[in-house]
Protein backbone atom coordinates (compact mmCIF):
# COMPACT_ATOMS: atom_id res chain seq x y z
CA UNK A 1 0.00 0.00 0.00
CA UNK A 2 2.85 2.36 0.75
CA UNK A 3 4.49 1.76 -2.61
CA UNK A 4 1.20 2.31 -4.40
CA UNK A 5 0.72 5.59 -2.55
CA UNK A 6 4.07 6.98 -3.59
CA UNK A 7 3.62 5.91 -7.20
CA UNK A 8 0.21 7.53 -7.41
CA UNK A 9 1.52 10.75 -5.91
CA UNK A 10 4.50 10.95 -8.28
CA UNK A 11 2.49 10.37 -11.42
CA UNK A 12 -0.10 12.94 -10.39
CA UNK A 13 2.53 15.71 -10.08
CA UNK A 14 3.11 17.49 -13.46
CA UNK A 15 6.71 17.97 -14.57
CA UNK A 16 7.89 21.51 -15.37
CA UNK A 17 11.43 22.19 -16.54
CA UNK A 18 12.74 25.71 -16.70
CA UNK A 19 16.09 27.44 -16.60
CA UNK A 20 16.69 29.96 -13.92
CA UNK A 21 18.87 31.96 -16.33
CA UNK A 22 16.30 32.05 -19.14
CA UNK A 23 15.02 35.57 -18.40
CA UNK A 24 18.53 37.04 -18.78
CA UNK A 25 19.72 35.20 -21.91
CA UNK A 26 20.44 37.57 -24.86
CA UNK A 27 20.12 36.02 -28.30
CA UNK A 28 22.53 37.44 -30.87
CA UNK A 29 22.47 36.80 -34.59
CA UNK A 30 26.23 36.52 -35.11
CA UNK A 31 26.62 33.35 -37.12
CA UNK A 32 28.89 32.26 -39.89
CA UNK A 33 29.62 34.60 -42.76
CA UNK A 34 27.48 34.00 -45.84
CA UNK A 35 29.61 34.03 -49.00
CA UNK A 36 28.32 33.99 -52.55
CA UNK A 37 28.91 31.00 -54.82
CA UNK A 38 32.19 30.83 -56.71
CA UNK A 39 30.95 29.74 -60.15
CA UNK A 40 31.47 32.07 -63.12
CA UNK A 41 27.80 33.00 -63.56
CA UNK A 42 27.38 34.00 -59.91
CA UNK A 43 30.68 35.89 -59.83
CA UNK A 44 29.72 37.81 -62.97
CA UNK A 45 26.34 38.73 -61.48
CA UNK A 46 27.68 39.64 -58.02
CA UNK A 47 30.84 41.31 -59.31
CA UNK A 48 30.37 42.87 -62.72
CA UNK A 49 26.60 43.47 -62.64
CA UNK A 50 26.19 44.50 -58.98
CA UNK A 51 29.54 45.91 -57.88
CA UNK A 52 30.62 49.34 -59.20
CA UNK A 53 34.31 48.86 -58.39
CA UNK A 54 34.63 45.53 -60.25
CA UNK A 55 32.48 46.84 -63.12
CA UNK A 56 34.63 49.93 -63.56
CA UNK A 57 37.84 47.92 -63.27
CA UNK A 58 36.80 45.49 -66.02
CA UNK A 59 35.54 48.29 -68.28
CA UNK A 60 38.66 50.36 -67.72
CA UNK A 61 41.03 47.50 -68.56
CA UNK A 62 39.00 46.19 -71.52
CA UNK A 63 38.56 49.59 -73.15
CA UNK A 64 42.17 50.63 -72.60
CA UNK A 65 43.51 47.30 -73.92
CA UNK A 66 41.26 47.43 -76.99
CA UNK A 67 42.57 50.92 -77.82
CA UNK A 68 46.26 49.93 -77.74
CA UNK A 69 47.67 50.20 -81.30
CA UNK A 70 49.26 47.11 -82.81
CA UNK A 71 51.48 46.50 -85.82
CA UNK A 72 52.19 43.51 -88.06
CA UNK A 73 55.80 42.86 -88.97
CA UNK A 74 58.30 40.13 -89.75
CA UNK A 75 62.07 40.12 -89.52
CA UNK A 76 62.41 42.09 -92.73
CA UNK A 77 59.81 44.85 -92.59
CA UNK A 78 56.83 46.36 -90.87
CA UNK A 79 53.66 46.16 -92.94
CA UNK A 80 51.66 49.29 -93.60
CA UNK A 81 49.00 47.18 -95.33
CA UNK A 82 48.28 43.59 -94.38
CA UNK A 83 45.21 41.34 -94.71
CA UNK A 84 45.18 40.67 -90.98
CA UNK A 85 45.19 44.40 -90.19
CA UNK A 86 42.16 44.78 -92.47
CA UNK A 87 40.49 41.85 -90.71
CA UNK A 88 41.25 43.36 -87.31
CA UNK A 89 39.73 46.70 -88.33
CA UNK A 90 36.50 45.06 -89.53
CA UNK A 91 36.27 41.58 -88.01
CA UNK A 92 32.56 40.89 -88.67
CA UNK A 93 29.44 42.71 -89.87
CA UNK A 94 28.22 43.42 -86.34
CA UNK A 95 31.38 44.70 -84.65
CA UNK A 96 34.34 46.98 -85.18
CA UNK A 97 37.82 45.93 -84.22
CA UNK A 98 37.72 47.89 -80.96
CA UNK A 99 34.35 46.38 -80.00
CA UNK A 100 35.60 42.86 -80.76
CA UNK A 101 38.74 43.26 -78.64
CA UNK A 102 36.84 44.93 -75.80
CA UNK A 103 34.42 42.00 -75.70
CA UNK A 104 37.32 39.54 -75.81
CA UNK A 105 39.22 41.22 -72.97
CA UNK A 106 36.01 41.52 -70.96
CA UNK A 107 35.34 37.78 -71.13
CA UNK A 108 38.99 37.10 -70.35
CA UNK A 109 38.81 39.18 -67.17
CA UNK A 110 35.39 37.94 -66.05
CA UNK A 111 35.94 34.23 -66.67
CA UNK A 112 39.69 33.82 -66.98
CA UNK A 113 39.24 32.55 -70.57
CA UNK A 114 38.87 34.29 -73.91
CA UNK A 115 37.80 32.57 -77.15
CA UNK A 116 38.06 33.80 -80.74
CA UNK A 117 36.48 31.98 -83.68
CA UNK A 118 37.84 32.24 -87.24
CA UNK A 119 35.03 31.86 -89.77
CA UNK A 120 34.92 31.99 -93.57
CA UNK A 121 37.89 32.66 -95.83
CA UNK A 122 39.38 35.71 -97.51
CA UNK A 123 40.74 35.81 -101.02
CA UNK A 124 44.20 35.95 -99.42
CA UNK A 125 43.59 32.67 -97.62
CA UNK A 126 43.02 34.12 -94.18
CA UNK A 127 39.76 33.95 -92.22
CA UNK A 128 36.94 36.10 -93.47
CA UNK A 129 35.53 36.98 -90.06
CA UNK A 130 36.42 36.87 -86.37
CA UNK A 131 33.93 36.36 -83.54
CA UNK A 132 34.19 36.37 -79.75
CA UNK A 133 32.51 33.36 -78.15
CA UNK A 134 31.12 33.48 -74.64
CA UNK A 135 33.53 31.81 -72.26
CA UNK A 136 30.82 30.41 -69.99
CA UNK A 137 29.41 28.42 -72.94
CA UNK A 138 32.68 26.85 -74.04
CA UNK A 139 33.84 23.46 -72.85
CA UNK A 140 37.21 21.87 -73.62
CA UNK A 141 37.25 18.25 -74.81
CA UNK A 142 40.63 16.78 -73.79
CA UNK A 143 42.27 13.99 -75.75
CA UNK A 144 44.24 10.99 -74.56
CA UNK A 145 47.32 13.16 -73.95
CA UNK A 146 45.37 15.77 -71.97
CA UNK A 147 45.48 18.50 -74.61
CA UNK A 148 42.15 19.75 -75.98
CA UNK A 149 41.24 18.05 -79.25
CA UNK A 150 37.95 19.96 -79.58
CA UNK A 151 35.82 22.65 -78.03
CA UNK A 152 32.06 22.43 -77.54
CA UNK A 153 29.89 25.53 -77.58
CA UNK A 154 26.65 25.03 -75.64
CA UNK A 155 23.52 27.17 -76.04
CA UNK A 156 20.66 25.60 -74.14
CA UNK A 157 20.15 22.08 -75.45
CA UNK A 158 22.13 22.76 -78.62
CA UNK A 159 25.87 22.38 -78.99
CA UNK A 160 28.46 22.80 -81.72
CA UNK A 161 31.85 21.06 -81.75
CA UNK A 162 34.99 22.75 -83.10
CA UNK A 163 37.68 20.33 -84.21
CA UNK A 164 41.12 21.52 -83.06
CA UNK A 165 43.19 18.85 -84.85
CA UNK A 166 43.12 20.47 -88.28
CA UNK A 167 45.98 22.49 -89.77
CA UNK A 168 43.96 25.64 -89.21
CA UNK A 169 42.35 25.43 -85.75
CA UNK A 170 39.12 27.46 -85.80
CA UNK A 171 39.36 28.49 -82.13
CA UNK A 172 41.95 30.57 -80.29
CA UNK A 173 41.85 30.04 -76.53
CA UNK A 174 43.68 32.57 -74.35
CA UNK A 175 43.57 31.91 -70.61
CA UNK A 176 44.90 33.54 -67.50
CA UNK A 177 47.24 31.57 -65.28
CA UNK A 178 45.54 29.01 -63.04
CA UNK A 179 47.83 26.79 -60.91
CA UNK A 180 45.17 24.12 -60.31
CA UNK A 181 43.46 23.78 -63.69
CA UNK A 182 44.92 22.45 -66.93
CA UNK A 183 42.22 23.71 -69.30
CA UNK A 184 40.72 26.89 -67.87
CA UNK A 185 42.10 30.14 -66.50
CA UNK A 186 41.59 31.88 -63.16
CA UNK A 187 39.45 35.00 -63.22
CA UNK A 188 40.40 38.04 -61.11
CA UNK A 189 36.80 37.93 -59.89
CA UNK A 190 37.62 34.69 -58.10
CA UNK A 191 40.48 36.30 -56.19
CA UNK A 192 38.34 39.35 -55.38
CA UNK A 193 35.19 37.38 -54.47
CA UNK A 194 35.49 37.86 -50.70
CA UNK A 195 36.19 41.57 -51.06
CA UNK A 196 33.19 41.94 -53.39
CA UNK A 197 30.93 40.23 -50.87
CA UNK A 198 32.14 42.58 -48.14
CA UNK A 199 31.70 45.62 -50.38
CA UNK A 200 28.21 44.59 -51.49
CA UNK A 201 27.17 43.79 -47.92
CA UNK A 202 28.39 47.20 -46.77
CA UNK A 203 26.32 48.85 -49.51
CA UNK A 204 23.27 46.82 -48.50
CA UNK A 205 23.81 47.78 -44.85
CA UNK A 206 24.09 51.45 -45.82
CA UNK A 207 20.89 51.26 -47.88
CA UNK A 208 19.03 49.59 -45.01
CA UNK A 209 20.29 52.30 -42.70
CA UNK A 210 18.92 55.00 -45.01
CA UNK A 211 15.58 53.20 -45.21
CA UNK A 212 15.38 53.30 -41.43
CA UNK A 213 15.70 57.07 -40.99
CA UNK A 214 19.46 57.01 -41.67
CA UNK A 215 20.21 56.07 -38.04
CA UNK A 216 19.45 53.30 -35.57
CA UNK A 217 16.21 54.79 -34.26
CA UNK A 218 16.27 53.22 -30.81
CA UNK A 219 14.12 50.86 -28.79
CA UNK A 220 10.48 51.05 -27.68
CA UNK A 221 10.10 49.47 -24.26
CA UNK A 222 6.65 48.38 -23.14
CA UNK A 223 5.70 48.59 -19.49
CA UNK A 224 2.24 47.34 -18.71
CA UNK A 225 0.12 48.70 -15.93
CA UNK A 226 0.29 45.39 -14.08
CA UNK A 227 4.07 45.23 -14.39
CA UNK A 228 4.04 42.72 -17.23
CA UNK A 229 6.31 43.35 -20.22
CA UNK A 230 4.33 41.59 -22.96
CA UNK A 231 1.92 43.22 -25.42
CA UNK A 232 -1.12 41.59 -26.86
CA UNK A 233 -1.03 40.40 -30.51
CA UNK A 234 -3.37 43.16 -31.68
CA UNK A 235 -1.40 45.85 -29.86
CA UNK A 236 1.90 44.60 -31.27
CA UNK A 237 0.59 44.38 -34.86
CA UNK A 238 -0.91 47.89 -34.64
CA UNK A 239 2.35 49.35 -33.31
CA UNK A 240 4.43 47.70 -36.05
CA UNK A 241 2.05 48.97 -38.77
CA UNK A 242 2.17 52.52 -37.44
CA UNK A 243 5.98 52.52 -37.26
CA UNK A 244 6.33 51.15 -40.81
CA UNK A 245 3.83 53.60 -42.32
CA UNK A 246 4.66 56.77 -40.39
CA UNK A 247 8.21 56.54 -39.06
CA UNK A 248 10.38 54.50 -41.47
CA UNK A 249 12.09 55.61 -44.65
CA UNK A 250 14.04 58.66 -45.75
CA UNK A 251 10.89 60.80 -46.15
CA UNK A 252 10.05 60.29 -42.46
CA UNK A 253 13.54 61.05 -41.16
CA UNK A 254 13.36 63.20 -38.02
CA UNK A 255 9.59 62.90 -37.68
CA UNK A 256 8.55 62.93 -34.01
CA UNK A 257 6.96 59.79 -32.59
CA UNK A 258 3.89 59.87 -30.38
CA UNK A 259 3.76 57.00 -27.90
CA UNK A 260 0.73 55.95 -25.94
CA UNK A 261 0.68 54.96 -22.30
CA UNK A 262 2.93 52.11 -21.33
CA UNK A 263 5.53 52.75 -24.09
CA UNK A 264 8.87 54.36 -23.33
CA UNK A 265 11.42 55.55 -25.93
CA UNK A 266 15.07 54.68 -25.42
CA UNK A 267 17.47 56.60 -27.67
CA UNK A 268 20.25 54.52 -29.26
CA UNK A 269 23.40 55.62 -31.09
CA UNK A 270 26.20 54.18 -33.14
CA UNK A 271 28.85 52.16 -31.38
CA UNK A 272 32.46 52.70 -32.47
CA UNK A 273 32.42 49.31 -34.27
CA UNK A 274 29.32 50.34 -36.27
CA UNK A 275 31.11 53.46 -37.45
CA UNK A 276 33.89 51.34 -39.02
CA UNK A 277 31.70 50.02 -41.82
CA UNK A 278 32.70 52.83 -44.19
CA UNK A 279 36.39 52.10 -43.68
CA UNK A 280 35.68 48.42 -44.24
CA UNK A 281 33.92 49.25 -47.48
CA UNK A 282 36.82 51.40 -48.68
CA UNK A 283 39.33 48.66 -47.81
CA UNK A 284 37.25 46.10 -49.73
CA UNK A 285 37.12 48.43 -52.74
CA UNK A 286 40.91 48.73 -52.73
CA UNK A 287 41.23 44.93 -52.56
CA UNK A 288 38.99 44.58 -55.62
CA UNK A 289 41.06 47.11 -57.54
CA UNK A 290 44.23 45.32 -56.44
CA UNK A 291 42.97 41.99 -57.79
CA UNK A 292 42.41 43.54 -61.22
CA UNK A 293 45.65 45.51 -61.20
CA UNK A 294 44.01 48.94 -61.32
CA UNK A 295 45.60 51.63 -59.10
CA UNK A 296 42.89 52.82 -56.67
CA UNK A 297 43.84 56.40 -57.46
CA UNK A 298 42.54 55.94 -61.02
CA UNK A 299 39.19 54.72 -59.67
CA UNK A 300 38.97 57.67 -57.28
CA UNK A 301 39.13 55.52 -54.15
CA UNK A 302 40.17 57.43 -51.00
CA UNK A 303 43.04 56.52 -48.75
CA UNK A 304 45.53 55.41 -51.42
CA UNK A 305 48.90 57.16 -51.56
CA UNK A 306 50.91 54.56 -53.46
CA UNK A 307 51.68 56.93 -56.32
CA UNK A 308 52.69 60.57 -56.02
CA UNK A 309 50.25 61.77 -58.68
CA UNK A 310 47.67 60.60 -61.19
CA UNK A 311 50.16 60.57 -64.06
CA UNK A 312 52.41 58.06 -62.31
CA UNK A 313 49.43 55.87 -61.45
CA UNK A 314 48.25 56.01 -65.06
CA UNK A 315 51.67 55.04 -66.40
CA UNK A 316 51.95 52.18 -63.90
CA UNK A 317 48.48 51.00 -64.92
CA UNK A 318 49.56 50.70 -68.55
CA UNK A 319 52.99 49.27 -67.81
CA UNK A 320 51.90 46.66 -65.24
CA UNK A 321 48.37 45.74 -66.36
CA UNK A 322 47.45 46.80 -69.90
CA UNK A 323 50.66 46.02 -71.79
CA UNK A 324 51.16 42.51 -70.32
CA UNK A 325 47.55 41.63 -71.17
CA UNK A 326 47.74 42.95 -74.75
CA UNK A 327 51.20 41.44 -75.32
CA UNK A 328 49.92 38.04 -74.16
CA UNK A 329 46.96 38.25 -76.55
CA UNK A 330 49.01 39.45 -79.51
CA UNK A 331 51.53 36.63 -78.95
CA UNK A 332 48.65 34.14 -79.06
CA UNK A 333 47.38 35.72 -82.30
CA UNK A 334 50.91 35.56 -83.74
CA UNK A 335 50.95 31.82 -83.16
CA UNK A 336 47.44 31.28 -84.53
CA UNK A 337 47.02 33.53 -87.58
CA UNK A 338 50.10 32.70 -89.74
CA UNK A 339 48.71 29.20 -90.41
CA UNK A 340 45.79 30.80 -92.25
CA UNK A 341 47.94 33.08 -94.42
CA UNK A 342 50.80 30.67 -95.06
CA UNK A 343 53.41 33.28 -94.07
CA UNK A 344 55.19 33.93 -90.82
CA UNK A 345 54.56 37.29 -89.13
CA UNK A 346 54.13 38.76 -85.68
CA UNK A 347 51.46 40.99 -84.17
CA UNK A 348 53.11 43.36 -81.71
CA UNK A 349 52.16 46.33 -79.57
CA UNK A 350 53.14 49.67 -81.11
CA UNK A 351 54.50 51.17 -77.89
CA UNK A 352 55.66 54.34 -79.66
CA UNK A 353 52.01 55.33 -80.23
CA UNK A 354 50.70 54.64 -76.73
CA UNK A 355 50.14 58.10 -75.17
CA UNK A 356 50.61 56.86 -71.60
CA UNK A 357 54.14 55.67 -72.45
CA UNK A 358 55.24 58.72 -74.43
CA UNK A 359 57.72 59.98 -71.82
CA UNK A 360 59.29 56.53 -71.35
CA UNK A 361 59.65 55.94 -75.09
CA UNK A 362 61.15 59.40 -75.60
CA UNK A 363 63.77 58.70 -72.95
CA UNK A 364 64.51 55.29 -74.51
CA UNK A 365 64.93 56.73 -78.01
CA UNK A 366 67.21 59.49 -76.73
CA UNK A 367 69.35 57.05 -74.76
CA UNK A 368 69.73 54.58 -77.62
CA UNK A 369 70.30 57.30 -80.25
CA UNK A 370 73.14 58.72 -78.14
CA UNK A 371 74.87 55.32 -77.90
CA UNK A 372 77.60 55.80 -80.55
CA UNK A 373 79.08 52.36 -79.92
CA UNK A 374 75.93 50.70 -81.35
CA UNK A 375 75.30 50.20 -85.03
CA UNK A 376 72.05 51.27 -86.66
CA UNK A 377 70.98 47.63 -86.90
CA UNK A 378 71.57 47.10 -83.18
CA UNK A 379 69.66 50.26 -82.31
CA UNK A 380 66.67 49.14 -84.37
CA UNK A 381 66.73 45.76 -82.69
CA UNK A 382 66.70 47.34 -79.23
CA UNK A 383 63.75 49.50 -80.24
CA UNK A 384 61.80 46.48 -81.53
CA UNK A 385 62.00 47.56 -85.18
CA UNK A 386 62.60 45.20 -88.12
CA UNK A 387 65.91 45.14 -89.95
CA UNK A 388 66.77 47.71 -92.59
CA UNK A 389 66.23 46.47 -96.12
CA UNK A 390 69.22 46.42 -98.45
Amino acid sequence: MVLQYFRTSKSATPEAKASAAAPVVAFQGAGRAAWSARDNLTLTRVGFLNNPVAYRSVKLIAEAAAAVPVVVQDEERRFDVHPFLQLLRSPNPGQSGAALLESFYGHLLLNGDGFLEAAGEQFSGGPGELYVLRSDRMKAVPGSDGWPVAYQYHVGANKHTFDMQSERPPILHVKLFHPQDDHYGLSPLMAAASAMDVHNSASTWSKSLLDNAARPSGAIVYKGADGMGAMGPDQYARLVDEIESHHQGARNAGRPMLLEGGLDWKQMGFSPSDMEFQKTKEAAARDIALAFGVPPMILGLPGDNTYANYQEAHRAFYRLTILPLVTKTMAALSGWMPAFYGADFQVKVDEDNVPALASEREALWSRISAADFLSDEEKRHLLGLPRLQD
